[in-house]
């Protein structure tokens, strides 16, 4: 991997962890439902510019149902449950949910193709479910019941990335990188809208919006949706889609350090083995080699 590829892999971690301080900084505000209604909106708008510029075309002939699948399990679903668990969770541990992802992939991989995964597969699912129960068990006198609502949350929301992923992997015929982020992101503004003025926050909510936190909605839809996008499809072009796989690995690394320093969040040693244990059996699940850092493909 060059030292530029290897630059955009790491900005790309960089950027997708501080995704989770973001939510944290903006959805007291918002509200879940604004928030993630505000971020597809800016993502969409921003990637038609990038469209606009660059020339190219949306692909949407013979891809509606592909983009509101994908659109429906890649980003409003899975984006509006990690936000309401960021109202009760550390972005650390979202991150760490985050990661559970590939996990859930197999699994889906398993029960569709009807085969059983292999021993060493299963052990690293076994590590990942282990590691959850580290992240809980070792707080679990701490923990509400609106935390363990939020618990669930992320877990499901990275069900959702997992379902898009094989979704996508599996569709008969997919766009180019760009129409699948552009498309995908549009349709989740078309797929959030009707409940835009049902879930509206509050005007007490509405006043405690601050500078900071309008900046992080921004840089939600701008930054983490819109330009995160054509740097992962940009890795994806130059090393490959194994070795770009990598940042999954990278983003809870991030997303625990951007907590500690901006939020002040604590990392305990439940966050820090759980984490642990839930990057080694994803490591293991996807056959993850440290070596794929410095070939292409």
């Amino acid at each position: 991997m060059s030292v530029a590829s290897l630059i955009r892999l790491l900005s790309l971690a960089a950027i997708w962890g501080g995704s989770f301080l973001f939510m944290r900084l903006s959805v007291g505000a918002l509200g879940p439902v604004w928030l993630i209604a505000i971020r597809v909106l800016l993502a969409a708008v921003f990637l038609t510019g990038v469209g606009v510029a660059t020339r190219k075309t949306l692909q949407i002939k013979g891809f509606y149902k592909y983009f509101l699948i994908l659109g429906l399990f890649n980003s409003v679903v899975p984006f509006v449950l990690f936000a309401f668990a960021a109202e009760s969770l550390t972005a650390s541990l979202l991150s760490i949910l985050n990661a559970m992802s590939p996990l859930f992939a197999v699994i889906i991989m398993a029960v569709w193709s009807r085969r059983m995964p292999d021993i060493k597969t299963v052990f690293g699912l076994l590590l990942g479910v282990a590691g959850v129960g580290v992240l809980v068990g070792l707080d679990a006198t701490h923990l509400t019941l609106r935390e363990a609502v939020a618990l669930l949350a992320g877990l499901v929301a990275a069900l959702c990335y997992a379902i898009a992923s094989v979704y996508a992997r599996h569709a008969p015929r997919t766009p180019d990188p760009l129409s699948n982020a552009h498309g995908g992101m549009w349709a989740s503004v078309v797929l959030i809208a009707p409940f835009v003025p049902v879930l509206a926050p509050t005007t007490t909510q509405l006043m405690t919006l601050t500078p900071v936190a309008a900046a992080g909605v921004v840089a939600l839809g701008v930054v983490c949706s819109g330009i995160a996008y054509m740097i992962y499809f940009r890795l994806i072009n130059d090393i490959g889609a194994a070795p770009a796989l990598t940042v999954t690995f990278l983003i809870p690394v991030f997303g625990t350090l951007w907590g500690w320093l901006f939020l002040h969040e604590t990392v305990g040693l439940s966050t820090l083995i759980g984490g642990a244990l839930v990057l080694w059996g994803t490591a293991l699940v996807v056959g993850f080699d440290p070596r794929a850092l410095f070939r292409a493909e």
